[in-house]
């Protein structure tokens, strides 16, 4: 690390007037004026690589030239060059607009022909630059390898996969995966056991070691994660509905299963199937009408298409809704024998919001519809409640401050704050109404909330994820002591070189980028993921491609891997079919222009495998 020089070097003699290639003296002085700025931002540049020494001694030796390389970057961005690149680009040289992998050198290069085209003297300062065009790709290289593994043959980018539950039980589900082309299997952590995980990642190791390849393993951590709690059950309802066509028509049957009460025998190509008494079930046969009043009154009847020893199956041609309290009954007069329908679900709680309602979100107990709940003040309006699941933010935020549910399909303003609920007015919403369930989202962009990096759960998981993962996902990291904490866990569990993946998703988190990046360099392997659920509610839908370039352009910057996350391909896993905009968004994280993301995460909706249409589309090579 140099110390930076306050002058340009001594130039030479001028070998004629305007020695410029143009011969145009109006160029030379261009030239000369674009001298001393970007030899000042030149200046700049080591000046903060200087003040940063201390950041900067304490990243790992193989990351001190990506983290000089960065904070240039930091210092060129830091300056508005709107006018010298127009300059630049009139004398046909780099606008300096593509140097986020080597910096310093792509600028020496341009300091470099300006002093020849003006008949100077330059003298090469390469032992200065941390990173030049090509040793920027090898570093960006190898630290994508040490994190994610080695690119598959036929494509340069890597598969992700998000597990789902089922994939703990079932190894066909994994080797399907591996087979179509998974190269790194994610575990969230924030859902199941950790029995559960260990099984998950077994069936991944086995299948890896089947197919002979590798395949890398990465568990996230639940993070702070805000989120609803629980709303009272709806009372439950069983809607059995027919097929029908365009005109009304019924063209199949609905078919319900009859079963004992406490039988958890499943019967195939069913719509439903409920518990009723033994005694009653025995009396059926096929041809038996059974007759009821479904909820609505409505006069409904069933028949028994087949029974054998673990129940009946009985067909209808009518829509009907069935309760706890509803009769079934076969026979009729004294020889009339009846059952109660029995084990019916209750329906997940809900509540139905609209623009213009408001909602109570309290530190605690049960979510009820409006009208349902406790009346806390009777000057407020009626409305419905929900608890948060992380009750110290209601005293970290102020009236005013925007509120999202549920991935931002819900929109809100707290008007209204006390010590133990907040008043938020609905300002978001379709016209019909959307849906707040437990356990969905919540976020709050205009609120500065300090909550802990890692819960008491994430402390415990660890203890898992450090056996079974390569890396770790650090969820809703927002500052560089988040990135310590962790660090610091690591060591004490003796597993400092596991790799670390700081998850973007919230705005603090992305405006504290840098000195996440800088923090994670002190692991033995790093990288980031671009988060977009969260982080397009919390920057805002207009501002996402912004966001995620930006971020892309510091990861280059810092020669650090990025997996490109949620929604990538989401219709084609849904359908088998994509959408225009989704091969758009999946080819960006291929491209040549984006060389610091080679991580494509698919969330599979389905337990099926990943698409042989989509590995079609990602595994081509990109030149």
């Amino acid at each position: 690390m140099s110390d930076p020089d306050d002058t340009p070097p001594e130039a030479a003699p001028a070998s004629h007037t305007a020695p410029t290639g143009s011969g145009d003296p109006g160029d030379y002085k261009i030239c000369l004026t674009l001298i001393n700025q970007l030899w000042t931002l030149r200046q700049a540049m080591l000046g903060r690589e200087k003040a940063l020494a201390r950041e900067l001694d304490s990243v790992l030796p193989e990351y001190r030239l990506s983290a000089r390389n960065l904070v240039h970057y930091l210092a060129l961005r830091s300056v508005d060059l709107r006018e010298v690149q127009e300059q630049l680009a009139r004398l046909g040289l780099s606008s300096l607009g593509r140097s986020e992998s080597h910096v310093l050198a792509n600028l020496d290069k341009v300091l470099g022909l300006l002093h020849r085209l003006t008949g100077k003297v330059w003298e090469d300062k390469s032992d200065e630059e941390p990173a030049g065009s090509i040793s920027s790709r090898e570093l960006l290289k190898q630290h994508t390898l040490q994190l994610l593994g080695p690119a598959p043959v036929k494509r340069s980018v890597r598969i992700m996969v998000t597990l789902p539950s089922a994939a703990a039980d079932d190894f066909n589900m994994a080797r399907d995966l591996v087979d179509a082309g998974m190269d790194i299997a994610r575990i969230n952590c924030a859902h199941d056991s950790a029995a559960d995980w260990q099984r998950m990642a077994a069936n991944v190791r086995r299948a890896a070691n089947s197919a002979k390849r590798p395949v890398k393993l990465l568990m996230d951590l639940s993070g702070p994660k805000i989120r609803t709690g629980p709303i009272a059950e709806r009372p439950p309802v069983l809607k059995l509905k027919p097929g029908k066509d365009e005109l009304g028509r019924v063209f199949r049957p609905v078919r319900l299963h009859l079963r004992p009460i406490g039988s958890t025998e499943a019967a195939p190509d069913v719509d439903a199937s409920v518990g009723v008494w033994e005694v009653w079930l025995k009396r059926l046969k096929p041809g038996t009408s059974i007759e009821f009043s479904d909820a609505r009154g409505a006069k409904r009847h069933l028949l028994v298409i087949q029974r054998d020893d673990h129940g009946a199956i009985a067909e209808s041609l009518k829509t009907a809704y069935l309760t706890p309290e509803t009769i079934l009954s076969v026979g009729g007069g004294k020889k009339k024998h009846t059952t109660l329908v029995c084990q019916i679900d209750s329906q997940p709680g809900t509540l139905l919001l609209h623009v213009g309602d408001y909602l109570r979100l309290t530190k605690d107990g049960l979510g009820q519809a409006a009208g349902l709940g406790d009346d806390v003040d009777e000057g407020s309006p009626d409305m419905a409640q929900v608890a948060v699941t992380l009750p110290q933010v209601i005293d970290q935020v102020k009236v005013g401050h925007r509120i999202w549910f549920d991935d931002g399909r819900i929109g809100g303003v707290i008007r209204r704050k006390t010590a133990h609920w907040l008043e938020i007015e609905i300002t978001q919403a379709r016209p019909s109404g959307e849906k707040l369930g437990v356990d969905k989202g919540i976020n709050l962009p205009d609120s500065q909330l300090d909550l802990p990096a890692l819960s008491d759960k994430d402390i415990d998981d660890l203890t898992t994820v450090v056996t079974e993962a390569n890396m770790v996902g650090l969820s809703f990291v927002q500052q560089a002591a988040d990135v310590d904490l962790l660090l610091g866990h690591l060591q004490r569990l003796e597993r400092r070189e596991i790799g670390i993946v700081l998850k973007i998703e919230t705005l603090r988190g992305f405006e504290n980028l840098p000195e996440l990046m800088l923090a994670a360099m002190r692991a033995k392997t790093a990288g980031v993921m671009i988060a977009r659920g969260d982080l397009a509610v919390e920057c805002g839908y207009e501002r996402l491609a912004e966001v995620q370039e930006e971020i892309l352009w510091c990861a280059e910057a810092a020669h650090m891997p990025v997996i490109w996350a949620t929604q990538v391909l989401e219709l084609m896993a849904k359908t088998g079919l994509p959408s225009r905009a989704e091969i758009s968004d999946a080819a960006l994280a291929c491209a040549p222009s984006a060389p610091c993301a080679p991580g494509i995460e698919h969330w599979p909706f389905s337990c099926s495998p990943v698409s042989d249409a989509m590995l079609a589309t990602l595994m081509k090579k990109h030149h």
